[in-house]
């Protein structure tokens, strides 16, 4: 049995406007909704303000030319000639490069738990072609060695040129982090258009933007793990201005063989799909207009990430951060196999528990 939910998050409250007849209407509240299907995923943005049509085209623009760039599948993808170059260095593009280079932060950062490397051992599962099987263990020791991150290296020749290489027999796939990126790129477009307010759903991965027109909070909705093919099926609800919100859960895509469940995240350390007390890890940061921080893709990487680590790990990382005090500050819901939904404390005022999700909310500082 196969399933693939690629909307984990709510696209909630999008309004449609006409202004065809009757009194004024507000600039600001002008509204454009696009949908596109790229990344394997359909996203759905709708854009506000004066230009608010222009700044949806272009985002899609911006979505198809990422993808083009990024794919592991499209032929001639800067990934795809990278995959396929046996080594030998290629020349790839500044988005490429980017991302190149935040992974490897990424991969340090969560201790190999998010490992872009994973590639060929996430190919021998299946889930690139959906082929679905569960390899040998020997094959599995075989691919495991092709999956240091070390071997990835992206490097920058002048001003304008960027060339990345890998270690003979390695491949990486971005999509652990490449929707995230899209994200951030989606923010700086919305300065660039003066877009007052958004909403971006790609996939598992949102952006709000700025507020409603009505001045309230963006109600993003989490999905409940365990009632994936629900559509209003949520274990509760985020209220968030400028943020991103990332979902990773081993309920969105996975198949069954011999009576047992094998879910997509595969863990780099085993080489099967990780064995954690959690089933969703949602990851919240803030979408600062005035201060441009990539942390889309920094929630895309560490939902992955901690999502292998399981509870523990993944709040004691959280704790880490935040007595740091870095910039990049983030926030957490967990939903956990035991039936509860962990909260960390920067979101205990702006979560609701779905009381008849069955589930108990648990507040952590």
């Amino acid at each position: 049995m196969r399933r693939f939910i690629s909307i984990t998050l709510a696209f909630a409250l999008v309004l449609s406007l006409t202004a065809c007849f009757g009194p004024p209407v507000d600039p600001d509240t002008v509204q454009e909704s696009i949908q596109v299907i790229a990344m394997d995923t359909p996203m759905f943005i709708s854009t506000y303000g004066r230009r608010s049509t222009g700044a949806a085209y272009a985002s899609e623009d911006l979505i198809r030319a990422l993808e083009a760039r990024l794919s592991r599948t499209e032929e001639d993808s800067d990934i795809s000639r990278l995959n396929a170059a046996g080594g030998e260095t290629v020349e790839v593009g500044w988005d490429t490069y980017c991302l190149l280079d935040q992974a490897a932060f990424f991969n340090a950062e969560t201790g190999g738990a998010f490992n872009i490397a994973i590639a060929p051992v996430v190919s021998a599962w299946g889930f690139t072609t959906d082929s679905f099987q569960v390899p040998s263990q020997a094959e599995l020791d075989r691919l495991l060695a092709l999956t240091d991150p070390r071997g990835v290296s992206p490097a920058q020749l002048g001003d304008a040129k960027f060339t990345a290489s890998l270690e003979p027999g390695q491949s990486v796939d971005l999509g652990g982090i490449a929707k995230g990126y899209a994200a951030d790129k989606l923010a700086d477009l919305f300065v660039e258009y003066e877009v007052p307010r958004a909403m971006a759903q790609l996939g598992g991965n949102v952006l709000v933007w700025g507020d409603r027109p009505d001045g309230t909070a963006w109600r993003v909705g989490v999905q409940d793990p365990a009632r994936p093919d629900e559509q209003n099926a949520f274990v509760g609800v985020l209220n968030l201005k400028n943020a991103f919100a990332v979902t990773s859960g081993g309920y969105q895509r996975y198949f069954e063989e011999g009576g047992k469940r094998y879910h997509h995240i595969i863990d780099p350390a085993t080489g099967y799909p990780a064995d954690s007390d959690l089933t969703s890890v949602t990851v919240v940061a803030e979408a600062d207009p005035d201060i441009p921080r990539k942390n889309g893709a920094m929630c895309d990487a560490y939902s992955t990430g901690l999502f292998i680590m399981g509870e523990e790990e993944a709040l004691r990382f959280w704790r880490s951060r935040r007595q740091q005090n870095r910039e990049n500050a983030f926030e957490l819901v967990l939903v956990t196999e035991d039936g509860r939904v962990v909260v960390t404390q920067g979101l205990a005022e702006a979560f609701t528990l779905d009381e008849g999700s069955g589930y108990t909310l648990e507040i952590v500082s």
